[in-house]
């Protein structure tokens, strides 16, 4: 098997909260959609996140209810401090709760962490140790 990741599908309790909060708040662009079931959004490199109605995605998969939101963190890498001072005023402008502003970390870099309406938690950093292109390519 090929190291890749392709898709990140979220379960989300309305897609329609998480549409407006990835696409009108932070500005993501629709790849595809099927109302009110699942958005798609062409993140980069080939990498799709989609936000998908969670009891459509637990019958899909043949699982009962989940529990609280999942220990994951996806982490959104930018090449400077200012750029996650800005990343993070937007996800609270578009209604994301901060769970911890941005501070220098003991690693040497920089990050703070909001969630989105379902309480995925997103990390927003600066590493020093790692390049990030123009187009978002990290290379650790």
């Amino acid at each position: 098997m090929q190291p890749r990741v392709d898709f990140i599908s979220l379960g989300v309790r309305s897609v329609s909260a998480s549409r407006a909060f990835y696409v009108d708040g932070l500005g993501w662009p629709v790849h595809r959609e099927l109302e009110g079931d699942v958005v798609f959004i062409q993140v980069n490199h080939g990498l799709v996140l989609s936000l998908w109605d969670v009891r459509q995605m637990q019958a899909d998969a043949g699982v009962s209810p989940p529990g609280p939101v999942p220990c994951i963190t996806l982490s959104h890498n930018l090449p400077s401090t200012e750029d996650v001072d800005r990343v993070m005023e937007e996800a609270a402008a578009a209604g994301a709760a901060i769970i911890a502003e941005p501070i220098t970390q003991p690693w040497g870099g920089y990050s703070g962490y909001f969630a989105d309406p379902d309480g995925f938690r997103w990390e927003v950093a600066y590493n020093p140790a790692w390049r990030v292109d123009d187009d978002g390519a990290v290379t650790v």
